[in-house]
């Protein structure tokens, strides 16, 4: 499958904050890519606005542009308002759990992880980026993975940040999806309801 596997910083320079997280190449040229980049003042219109958001949204979390569009019609299906239910199901992806619980230390690290068969959800491996959680799920470092360089490095080097919607048990590398988040505790700086605008056009 497609993916987009080029250089990170350029990204997150053209939506003017670092999408990726701490970034010293980003603090250093904080303005959008290209050769006018420095000189770009052309006022975006309402559409460019709303466009921007849902691409910044999807590089955030790593999706392509159909895998995108589908969750959005499965949030819009839901009850409640749509925005909240689309970041919901974003923070619900497999991958994305994996890396809030520290596993990885980015997303696309964590990706990798489940492609290649080191997580397990409820005993059982999945290998599935896009599996979406339920309340009470248990995701897993798999045994003979869990002295894997990258995960204890990454384990090591864990923050004390923590989200009210996962746990974590350090001593066996298990954690737990309690329930889906509620958007104000959603730390990502994304504008849902011009997604919501734009699919609404």
């Amino acid at each position: 499958m497609a993916r987009y596997t080029g250089p990170t910083t350029k990204i997150a320079r053209r939506f003017g904050e670092p999408i990726f997280g701490s970034d010293k190449s980003f603090q250093k040229k904080n303005y959008p890519p290209g050769m006018h980049g420095r000189g770009r003042r052309k006022k975006q219109s309402e559409y460019a606005i709303q466009l921007m958001e849902k691409q910044k949204a999807k590089h955030i979390y790593g999706m392509l542009e159909r895998q995108f569009e589908n969750l959005f019609d499965k949030a819009s299906r839901l009850p409640g308002i749509t925005g909240d239910n689309l970041l919901r199901l974003l923070e619900a992806r497999l991958d994305n759990t994996v890396y809030r619980l520290g596993i990885s230390p980015t997303r696309r690290g964590a990706r990798q992880l489940v492609l290649h068969k080191h997580i397990m959800v409820n005993g059982q491996v999945v290998n599935i980026p896009s599996y979406t959680l339920r309340p009470g799920d248990q995701i897993s470092v798999r045994e003979k993975s869990k002295s894997l360089e990258v995960i204890t490095n990454s384990l090591a080097a864990r923050t004390a940040q923590r989200y009210n919607w996962l746990e974590w048990n350090a001593s066996d590398m298990t954690g737990k999806f309690v329930a889906p988040p509620a958007r104000e505790d959603v730390p990502e700086n994304i504008r849902e309801q011009l997604i919501v605008e734009l699919y609404s056009k």
